[in-house]
């Protein structure tokens, strides 16, 4: 696990809807020159649209310690479990999923 960095106590709070979570299994990630957006949406399958539950905007530094912490929480999880399989995607399908448009 991360450690957080040296300094004051941070008291973190959530409330019963946030922890609860949402279950997303498309994401879109666009970006500008100052910001990244991580769009998370659920896509029924059969279904021709999928709506965005939740959208991140982060900065270029927190999006790459973002993709950092979840690279050694992938290995770690990888390590105590088996490698996660990630299955091949046709062509025509590769913008379902967590993938960039």
């Amino acid at each position: 696990m991360t450690q957080p960095p040296a300094g004051p106590q941070i008291t973190i709070e959530i409330d019963e809807a946030v922890a609860r979570g949402t279950y997303a299994n498309l994401a879109m990630i666009s970006h500008t020159e100052s910001e990244f957006l991580l769009d998370f949406l659920f896509l029924t399958p059969q279904q021709p649209k999928a709506k965005v539950l939740a959208r991140i905007i982060s900065s270029p530094g927190h999006t790459k310690r973002l993709l950092m912490a979840l690279q050694d929480n992938v290995k770690r999880y990888e390590a105590q479990f088996g490698e996660i399989k990630v299955i091949a995607i046709p062509d025509e399908q590769k913008r379902i999923g967590f993938a960039k448009p």
